[in-house]
C-alpha cells in the first residue's frame, strides 16, 4: 500500500512533476516525453520508474515501446491525507467560532 509520503517524495522532483503534467495531457512514450526536456531518455526512464513505483503512472505495451499514462487512483493516499488535514482545520475553526460567539463557553 502506498503512503502519501511516497507520493510526496516522488513528486518533490520538478522533472517528475513535469512528466506527470505531460502525461495528464496525453499518454506518451519515453521518446515523446523526452522531446523538449533538458534530460536524456534514460533519465526520463529513471524518473518514470520512480513515478511507477509510487503508483502514479503505469504503462501499456504497444509494439516495441511502452506508452505511459497517469494513474489517477495513485493520488488516493495523498488526497486522503489532504482531506484529513482539511477536515481537522475546519473542525478547529468551528470550535473557535463556537467558543467565541455570544453564549459560547468563553462568554
Amino acid at each position: 500500500m502506498q503512503t502519501y509520503d511516497a507520493l510526496l517524495e516522488a513528486l518533490a522532483d520538478p522533472m517528475r512533476r513535469e512528466i506527470v503534467e505531460r502525461l495528464r495531457r496525453a499518454p506518451s512514450a519515453v521518446s515523446v516525453l523526452a522531446d523538449g526536456l533538458p534530460v536524456t531518455r534514460p533519465a526520463i526512464s529513471q524518473h518514470l520508474k520512480v513515478l511507477r513505483d509510487a503508483g502514479l503512472v503505469d504503462f501499456d505495451r504497444e509494439g516495441t515501446r511502452n506508452v505511459y499514462r497517469v494513474k489517477p487512483e495513485g493520488l488516493g493516499p495523498l488526497r486522503e491525507w489532504l482531506e484529513d488535514f482539511w477536515q481537522d482545520a475546519l473542525a478547529a475553526f468551528a470550535a473557535h467560532v463556537n467558543q467565541n460567539q455570544p453564549g459560547g463557553s468563553n462568554a
